[in-house]
């Protein structure tokens, strides 16, 4: 898309009347662009229903596509939300820098000085940057089964012991980030839910997203299904809050992706918290560690960004610290994946073309078919050199 020749065109066109027409067009033009991408991915994977939102120069657009419920025959609609899966865990590290910009906590910081009975134990001398980078020394995906309560959680963090050093490796774990939250909100004096909702959401203008989906919106909330085609929902568990556990509309994360590339008026602090967690800290192979978003240069390929998504992903990967870290920059594509059993999910965005995308789909389908769709899409929007 040409947005230059656009701009022109509706300048030119303002006292024509034709305004209308302008956006009508470009709208009719997106949606051709979104149904093709979107469409041949829910029919392969027997996708239900989708919701797309796509963000183009601080304007977006929201797509609805299918069934909401397949037992109900609900659509998805506008007010629909979805389980965000690990797109949650942007959250978490987002409340961390901000604890970090209003002086509450550093992420050089060691998780002893927070929780006092780890003091002396390996988990006590790993630093707040590592819990947020998945570069703690390894830990499970999850949270062990037989973890049930939080007493038993402090027993278990205890016990731990790295099965390599901080900063080494890359192991992709849902207990790490999930006590990054878990001491943020210590530092905050603070519930990790109260303190997402009043320090970010409401902030943030996210009013249609939540832990707990509240009795006003419960007929709001999809169905999920697995891959196998049967219903699915999150059960919440230990850390799940932190980790996994967000639902949202489409409307609400291309807001919150619009945020990220500071094209949405916020107070100051809230706005560098944002901008923080895009800093690079570790080189995993292609990609770039950042504050859990993971970015790769821009341009990049189709290819690179498949791989790098996939479920190989998931295995313990080398990886370099980098010093000093790289600042956040503008041409490079950022992106998070997030799944439960249930629910698929993805975002990007590319901040030097002001260009954004979130795909929520109430089915777990595979990732790289996800980064394709919105790499179709994207590419076919971007600004030419």
């Amino acid at each position: 898309m040409n947005r230059n020749y656009l701009t022109m065109a509706l300048a030119s066109l303002i006292s024509t009347g034709a305004v209308t027409n302008v956006f009508a067009a470009d709208a009719a033009r997106l949606k051709t662009i979104a149904d093709a991408a979107i469409k041949p991915i829910m029919e392969k994977n027997g996708i239900p229903g989708l919701a797309l939102a796509i963000s183009v120069d601080g304007e977006n657009h929201v797509f609805n596509y299918g069934l909401a419920s397949k037992e109900t025959g609900k659509p998805v609609a506008p007010t629909t939300l979805f389980e965000l899966g690990s797109i949650s865990k942007t959250f978490t590290v987002t409340l961390a820098a901000y604890a970090e910009t209003v002086g509450q906590l550093s992420l050089s910081d060691k998780a002893s000085q927070y929780l006092p009975a780890m003091k002396g134990r390996p988990f006590g001398d790993v630093a707040l940057l590592n819990l947020g980078t998945h570069t703690a020394g390894g830990f499970p995906l999850q949270v062990p089964d037989e973890v049930q309560t939080e007493k038993q959680l402090m027993g278990y963090l205890q016990a731990w012991k790295p099965s390599y050093a901080a900063g080494t490796q890359r192991t992709y774990a849902n207990p790490s980030i999930g006590m990054l939250g878990y001491i943020t909100a210590k530092a905050m004096h603070q519930s990790f839910e109260t303190a997402v909702e009043d320090t970010l959401f409401q902030e943030l203008g996210l009013t249609s997203t939540f832990y707990t989906v509240p009795a006003s919106r419960t007929s709001d909330y999809a169905q999920g299904y697995k891959k196998t085609g049967e219903p699915a929902r999150l059960s919440p568990g230990l850390l799940s809050s932190e980790a996994y556990g967000a639902k949202s509309t489409a409307t609400d994360m291309i807001r919150f992706i619009e945020a990220n590339m500071g094209l949405v008026t916020l107070e100051a602090k809230l706005q560098q918290a944002l901008t923080n967690t895009h800093t690079g800290y570790f080189s995993v192979g292609a990609m770039t560690q950042d504050l859990i978003w993971e970015q790769y240069p821009y341009p990049a390929t189709l290819a690179t960004l498949k791989d790098n998504n996939a479920n190989t992903m998931l295995k313990t990967l080398p990886a370099s610290e980098i010093q000093p870290p790289m600042k956040p920059r503008e041409d490079v594509w950022i992106n998070k994946t997030g799944s439960t059993n249930g629910f698929g999910a993805y975002t990007a965005f590319i901040p030097q073309q002001k260009l954004g995308i979130v795909i929520l789909a109430n089915k777990n389908y595979p990732n790289e078919d996800r980064v394709a769709a919105a790499y179709q899409i994207l590419d076919a929007l971007k600004t030419a050199d």
